[in-house]
């Protein structure tokens, strides 16, 4: 599978997605994080742990996706899950994917 090129590629990524659901990213991040694929904030502030870089570019599209969703939905309850089919298909194959 193809990998990221490089942190502006992965960010570069992240505003895509951002513009395509209408969220305003205020400040966005890659850093190491311990216990976490990433976070949000309400103020806009998004932080992707440093490792997605190494993963496949399609578990990184979904850690995205993922993520961003919770600005409008913060819970993972049905609406969240059909938004995430809606954009990535079978979400649920790269959620696997992730955690192995």
């Amino acid at each position: 599978m193809a990998r990221w090129k490089n942190p502006d590629d992965f960010k570069r990524r992240v505003n895509h997605w951002a513009d395509k659901l209408d969220i305003k990213v205020r400040r966005l991040a890659l850093r190491p994080m311990k216990n976490k694929w990433a976070s949000c904030s309400t103020n806009g502030h998004l932080n992707f742990n440093a490792e997605l870089l190494s993963l496949d570019r399609d578990v990184g599209e979904y850690v995205i996706v993922h993520e961003l969703l919770h600005f409008v939905i913060p819970h993972h309850g049905k609406l969240w899950k059909s938004l995430m089919r809606a954009h990535l298909g079978d979400y649920e194959r790269l959620d696997r994917k992730l955690r192995r």
